[in-house]
Parts: C-alpha cells; sequence; structure tokens
C-alpha cells in the first residue's frame, strides 16, 4: 500500500487525493486500450485533470470521436481483469531498455535524474511515479469523453500528437451526475442563450470587447446601478478616473515591471517633443486611486475612506483564450479600495464578507473562501506580508469562515482571500476577492495624519464582489438558464394579445405596467396565441399575460409566472405584485 501513498501529503484532503490516484490510473487504463486498438502507438504523457484525465499519444492514423466506442470496450477487458498496479524503480539503462522505440517515452527519460518510476498493470507498463489505486478494477465508472490535437511538450515546432480525453468518479451515481452536469451546461452555455435571448453580440473587428444589446444593456445597468446604489449607503464614494495613463504611473506602482505583458500600450511622440513617451491603458484602477487619495491632505478622521470605481479596464489576454464573457480584453468591474488604518482592517475584511454572503445569498450562489499567499516575484519584505496575512487570517477566523490556503498566488503586492462561487450546476467560478496590500501606499508616499499629529502610511484593501460584469453576468446566464429573477430579468412581461378585439385593452396594460416601472414586452401581432406563447417561453419572462376579449370586457389580466397559472387578476392587483416581487435584493 505504500507506493500509493506516495505524494499524499500534496493534497488538500483525502478525497482529493483518491480522486487524482483514481483519475491517474484510468489514463493508464486507456493507455493499454489504445495500445491494443492502435498497435504501435507511441505514448507521451497521461495525467490527470480537473474532474478527468486525458493521454497524448501518437498513432499511425487519426483518432476520432468514432472510435471512443471502441476504446471503451477495449479498457472494460483491462477492468474486469482486475490486475494490480505495481510499482518497480529501475535505473536508466532498464528504462530505456523497457520503452525502447518509445520516441516520448525515451526522449523524457533522458531530462530525469536519479531512479525512475514505473508502473506495471499485467498488460502495459508506464513511466510513472503515482499516485495508483490498488487494482484496475477500481477504474469502472469511467467514460471517454473526445479526441483534439496537441504538441509535444506544448511547442508547436514538435510533433502534433492526438489528446483523448476522458472522465472517472467512484461510483455510477457519481459518473451520471457528472455527465448529467455536462449535458446541463452545454443548455446553459452562456454564449447560446445570450445569443437566443439577444443579449449581446461579439465582432471579430474588437475581438474580446462586448456589445451589449438593449437585453443585456438592462441586466448590466441593473446589476451595475444595484451595486452602486448599496456601496454608497454602505459609506463609499464613487470616483472616474482616466483610462490612459504615462507609464510613469505604471512603474510606480510596480506593474510596468511585474504586469506590462498584460497591458495595451501605446507609443507617441508628442508635438514639440523629440522623444516618444510610452502609455498604458489601465487594466486595473488602483494606481489611480491612489493619486486620488494623495490628492489632498488626509486625516485620520476620514478613514477609512472607501472609494468605488466601474471604469473601463484592458488587459492583453491572448486572442486564441478569448471566450465569450468569461475571458475578455475590455471589461468593467466593482471595483473599489478601501484606505484605512491597521487597526481597522479586520473590521472592513468582516464587513466585506458580509456583503458577499448578502450578494450571493440573494443569487442563490454557495461560494468557497481562499487565502492566498505571497508569491515569489512579490514587493516589499517578509514581515510585511507577515502582518498582512495575520490580519486576513483573523478577519476569516472570526467570521467563522472555512478556508483552504493557496500557497503563493496572491498578487505581487500582497496576500489576498479569493471567493469561488458555486452555481447552479455546483460549478465553481473565482469572483470575489478582498486584498490586502502595504505596498502600494509606501510607493506612492501616501500619508494621513494620526491622532498623534503625526504622517502614517494607510493601509489598502483592494476588492471586487462581482469581479468583471462581464464574467459575472456569464455566469449569471448559466446560473439561471437564462430564466432570471424578476428585479434582473430584462424582460419581466410579456402581455399577447389574442385578437384585434383586445388590441385597444392590452394596449392599456401595458401602459400601466411600463407607468409602474415594469420592462414589458408588448406583442400585439396577428399570430396565433398559441405562436406567441411558444416564442414567449423561449425569451423567458417572468410573467406572461393574455389579453382576450372576456379580459377585456372584466377589465382583468390573465397572468402565469415561470411555475403557476395565476389566473384572472385586475390590473392594480398584478401590479401591485409584481412590482414587490421586483425590488432589488441589494441596492436598488
Amino acid at each position: 500500500m505504500e507506493d500509493h501513498e506516495k505524494g499524499r501529503e500534496a493534497f488538500a484532503d483525502e478525497e482529493s487525493y483518491r480522486l487524482h490516484a483514481l483519475r491517474h490510473s484510468t489514463a493508464h487504463v486507456m493507455a493499454e486500450a489504445i495500445a491494443t486498438v492502435f498497435p504501435g502507438a507511441k505514448f507521451a504523457f497521461g495525467p490527470p485533470i480537473e474532474d478527468g484525465f486525458y493521454y497524448d499519444v501518437d498513432v499511425s492514423r487519426p483518432i476520432t470521436e468514432g472510435d471512443l466506442a471502441a476504446l471503451e470496450e477495449a479498457m472494460k477487458v483491462v477492468v474486469k481483469r482486475n490486475s494490480p498496479f505495481v510499482r518497480r524503480e529501475v535505473d536508466h539503462a532498464e528504462a530505456r531498455a523497457l520503452f525502447a522505440g518509445q520516441t516520448y517515452k525515451l526522449e523524457h527519460i533522458e531530462a530525469l535524474a536519479g531512479p525512475l518510476g514505473t508502473y506495471d498493470q499485467g498488460g502495459f507498463t508506464d513511466l510513472c511515479n503515482g499516485p495508483h489505486v490498488p487494482r484496475t478494477g477500481n477504474c469502472k465508472h469511467f467514460k471517454l469523453m473526445k479526441v483534439s490535437g496537441a504538441f509535444w511538450k506544448g511547442d508547436a515546432s514538435r510533433p502534433m500528437l492526438q489528446r483523448v480525453y476522458g472522465t472517472v468518479w467512484p461510483t455510477r451515481e457519481a459518473l451520471d451526475q457528472h455527465l448529467f452536469r455536462l449535458e446541463e451546461a452545454k443548455k446553459r452555455d452562456h454564449r447560446v442563450v445570450g445569443r437566443a435571448l439577444g443579449l449581446f453580440m461579439t465582432h471579430e473587428w474588437a475581438p474580446g470587447a462586448i456589445f451589449w444589446l438593449p437585453k443585456g444593456e438592462v441586466l448590466y445597468h441593473t446589476l451595475s446601478e444595484s451595486m452602486r446604489s448599496m456601496l454608497l449607503g454602505e459609506g463609499y464614494v464613487a470616483v472616474r478616473t482616466p483610462m490612459l495613463f504615462d507609464k510613469q504611473l505604471w512603474e510606480t506602482s510596480g506593474h510596468w515591471a511585474h504586469y506590462r505583458d498584460n497591458m495595451f500600450r501605446i507609443d507617441k511622440v508628442e508635438e514639440g517633443e523629440e522623444e516618444g513617451r510610452s502609455y498604458g491603458l489601465k487594466p486595473m484602477n488602483c494606481p489611480s486611486h491612489m493619486l486620488v487619495f494623495k490628492n489632498t491632505r488626509r486625516s485620520y478622521r476620514e478613514l477609512p475612506l472607501r472609494i468605488h470605481d466601474q471604469g473601463v479596464l484592458h488587459r492583453d489576454e491572448v486572442r486564441g483564450a478569448l471566450g465569450g464573457l468569461t475571458r475578455v480584453r475590455q471589461f468593467s468591474q466593482d471595483d473599489a479600495h478601501l484606505f484605512c488604518t491597521e487597526e481597522q482592517i479586520e473590521k472592513e475584511v468582516s464587513d466585506l464578507i458580509a456583503l458577499v454572503n448578502r450578494v450571493y445569498g440573494s443569487l442563490g450562489l454557495g461560494y468557497r473562501a481562499k487565502l492566498s499567499t505571497r508569491p515569489a516575484d512579490k514587493l516589499g519584505d517578509d514581515a510585511l506580508w507577515d502582518r498582512a496575512e495575520v490580519a486576513l487570517e483573523n478577519a476569516l477566523r472570526a467570521n467563522g469562515l472555512e478556508w483552504k490556503v493557496n500557497a503563493g498566488d496572491g498578487a505581487f503586492y500582497g496576500p489576498k482571500i479569493d471567493f469561488d462561487v458555486i452555481d447552479a450546476l455546483g460549478r465553481p467560478w473565482q469572483c470575489a476577492t478582498i486584498q490586502l496590500d502595504y505596498q502600494l501606499p509606501l510607493r506612492f508616499e501616501l500619508s494621513y495624519t494620526g491622532a498623534d499629529n503625526a504622517p502614517h502610511a494607510p493601509v489598502v484593501i483592494h476588492r471586487a464582489i462581482f469581479g468583471s460584469f462581464e464574467r459575472f453576468i456569464g455566469i449569471l446566464i448559466e446560473h439561471f438558464a437564462g430564466a432570471f429573477p424578476a428585479w434582473l430579468a430584462p424582460e419581466q412581461v410579456r402581455v399577447m394579445t389574442v385578437s384585434e378585439k383586445s388590441l385597444g385593452w392590452g394596449a392599456e396594460v401595458v401602459h400601466a405596467l411600463r407607468a409602474a416601472g415594469l420592462r414589458v414586452h408588448f406583442d400585439e401581432g396577428n399570430e396565433k396565441i398559441g405562436a406567441k406563447i411558444r416564442e414567449a417561453h423561449a425569451a423567458k419572462p417572468v410573467w406572461q399575460i393574455v389579453v382576450g376579449e372576456r379580459d377585456a370586457e372584466n377589465r382583468t389580466v390573465s397572468v402565469k409566472s415561470r411555475d403557476a397559472d395565476l389566473g384572472a387578476l385586475s390590473v392594480e392587483a398584478f401590479v401591485a405584485r409584481a412590482v414587490a416581487e421586483s425590488l432589488p435584493p441589494f441596492g436598488g
């Protein structure tokens, strides 16, 4: 059993370790199946990944999706044989003999030092250090998913290999649940739903930038104003700062040295100057907020000073990584920077955790917290980092939160608490962040006058709850599958007339609803009511109102919500109900 314990200390918990070992082992099972179905296959790497595994192979012809069924049958044979995974250490000479003809394994062997680990499973031997499950029979709840291409060692100048992906779970039930989530995720894909609902578009002439269409702009604006309203009520002040800055700002902040490759940069020779100047579009708001703080003399009585900014940001993401709303080049955040004393840190962070609870709870999103500690490429001395990390730990404990340590993943200027929100399908998305920063105030020479009448450097807390609006809206589209709650829905009510005789009353109803502040679409076309209702279902309004001749006579409306038939109501009764249910759960 000792061989299967190898590397256990690297995992956060027992479940993570066991899943890693199971997926690693199933990659070996798949490799043996590939060797059976494709004799002469040459193997590269076959690691476990989140929710599954893959193996990169070089075979005589391309592997297609149609080959996956045959590979699965061959894997079942390996599983049924229930061979033990047996570890053995070999020297380089033995390894070269063992993997003779395996081009990629031999190249990898030459790059390794010391004794090499191998695992045998009866019909297949691989170069590997584990960990693995005890036997191939433990790998029975699997499914092969897809095939793609991958360059050897990720180098485009090296051979193109076939990458076969699969997933495996400890039980059949867990596998079925995973496959169900994948199918449901396809239906909820924000790019598909967003296009169907007319929320946003993209264009090749503006890669990584979003065109918000009328309904999408309503969604964006509602979230933006709700957050702004809530924060102003919590004592924040709102500012708007420039998008383009001289590189001196970024040199002072440290971004020119640490983040320049991710920035859009402009070199320009100004009229009357012999030498050009370098500028950068801002990828974040924090340096400009340092200038706002420094603009006037500050007293400890003003602290904490909470500055909110929803300005436009740009980051030079690799074009091939762009996708929908979740990876863009132009975006805005519900951004804020809190300037405070060291004594105020724990309360401010606690209040921010309460904001996270309030916002995510109102949207039905759970979350997990991570404490991200100092990276190797950091600013400042270890003593300041120690104080910053302890302050965040104290706030987490004070709020009774469980968290995991994400070692080395802090920002270069300070540690942070990151929050992964959990959507309706149980998927994690990294969103909120609370970052503690002792460095930027020192680099910008910020100070406030303390009660002792002496100057002191403030501490800055960087924070966002949504993160970027674009990405958060993408998450919400998939979380709600486009059926947004009443306060957020771009189309709250759809009013449909049955015939020309009900057009007059339908128009009166629409006028009354819009006067009450509801977002209404009026379908007064000549189509039959059945077709109108089908179209309404696809548009996902919160309420559907059918106006017929009897409704016109009785001056009522026939109302259906998404999950119930509310029957005939007076316009006044429906308006009261709809307005009450459309109140924002925060801000407003």
